[in-house]
């Protein structure tokens, strides 16, 4: 077995965990989008090119809408204001993977930043194939569950109400899984701590760009001491 296929048979395994979670918001986009009136081919196009879940949703009511573009920047800015944020933490983790760098960047959702930033590269797996696919597969997921479900969205009639949570219980699992395999849970709990105290400050509304702001400063300070143990892990 060559390289890339090791990669790949190692970061489905880590994926599958997305895989439910992806599947099955993206199933519910795809019904969101037909019951607005699009073709399978909105939702579809938008997962592969847009592919941010939270601003495709916003999207099937802006495109209905009068034509807005600096609107719609300012609106798809500050929802995704964090990914400035992911991409700082992962220079790093994405440096030397040549080519490669340029989709891990583009794929970085926040299902995938939690799973790349804290995963350890099976040992005799190629790092970059491995991060690759699991962005990939992660891609993969959001496309086929949109997909299918504005494909099946005239055959099915019910209530979608609060099947969002399932993003919600996904990231349980991968904060759990996290701190079970910590030595150190300084950078765990300066996430909680900073992150409910931002959303006290703030407001359910805005908190997530100023917790992540302040995650940056103070994980950075800790930076010489979360390394001499191993980053935390």
């Amino acid at each position: 077995m060559g390289p890339r296929q090791m990669a790949f048979r190692q970061a489905f395994g880590y994926s599958l965990p997305i895989m439910a979670g992806y599947g099955f918001l993206g199933f519910t986009y795809g019904l969101y989008m037909h019951e607005l009136g699009f073709s399978f081919w909105y939702p579809m196009l938008l997962a592969i090119t847009v592919y941010a879940g939270s601003v495709e949703f916003l999207m099937g009511n802006m495109l209905l809408g009068s034509f807005s573009p600096l609107q719609t920047f300012l609106m798809v800015l500050m929802v995704n204001a964090r990914h400035l944020f992911y991409g700082l933490s992962m220079l790093e983790r994405y440096k030397g993977m040549g080519w490669k760098k340029f989709f891990l960047v583009f794929g970085m959702s926040d299902e995938t930043f939690a799973l790349t930033s804290t995963v350890d590269v099976p040992k005799g797996t190629d790092r970059g194939w491995f991060l690759l696919w699991l962005t990939w597969l992660d891609e993969t997921y959001w496309v086929a569950g949109a997909t299918l479900g504005a494909l099946a969205g005239p055959l099915i009639a019910c209530r979608m109400n609060g099947l969002e949570f399932v993003l919600t219980a996904m990231f349980v699992a991968i904060f759990t899984d996290n701190w079970l395999k910590e030595r150190s849970h300084v950078s765990s709990l300066s996430g909680l701590v900073l992150s409910g105290l931002s959303l006290f400050l703030f407001g359910p509304d805005r908190f997530i760009v100023p917790a992540m702001a302040l995650m940056l400063v103070w994980l950075t300070l800790l930076r010489g001491r979360l390394e001499g143990k191993g980053g935390g892990k």
